[in-house]
């Protein structure tokens, strides 16, 4: 197998307020649409595509097509400029949802959500507390 890209599906109420969300906050790109669908791209090679489909579509099996996007967060990791990330959408007038704050095995991170309460997480790695342990599994392996 070799696997060539990585596109997360949505299924959301309003399939525009989502693309706008996307295209004018987190700098997706457009790359098609069609009525209840659109395909989004990042220029990143690292960054995956989000195709949002409109909840109740035919094209999903029935199983799916009433279920919403929830108990998901779609995490984007930054290699700097976390901080900035966060004033610049704040200065957009996104509504920050979680603060931008560091656990302390050294991620720094903060959301937003889109107006279907679609969850972006913003994440950067940066040095652990001392006294913390980055690799929990490792340690309990080590015991």
């Amino acid at each position: 197998m070799q696997v060539t890209a990585t596109t997360v599906s949505l299924t959301v109420d309003d399939v525009a307020r989502s693309r706008d969300f996307f295209v004018d906050h987190l700098g997706y790109q457009e790359r098609m649409a069609a009525d209840g669908f659109a395909s989004l791209h990042r220029p990143d090679a690292a960054a995956a595509d989000v195709v949002l489909l409109r909840r109740g579509i035919e094209v999903l099996p029935a199983d799916q097509r009433h279920q919403r996007a929830g108990g998901l967060i779609l995490a984007l990791t930054l290699a700097d400029g976390i901080a900035e990330e966060e004033r610049r959408l704040r200065a957009e007038g996104v509504e920050i949802t979680m603060p931008l704050r560091q656990e302390p095995w050294g991620e720094r991170l903060f959301q937003v959500t889109d107006p279907n309460g679609v969850v972006v997480q913003f994440v950067e790695w940066a040095e652990p507390a001392a006294g913390s342990v980055a690799e929990p599994a490792a340690a309990e392996n080590d015991a």
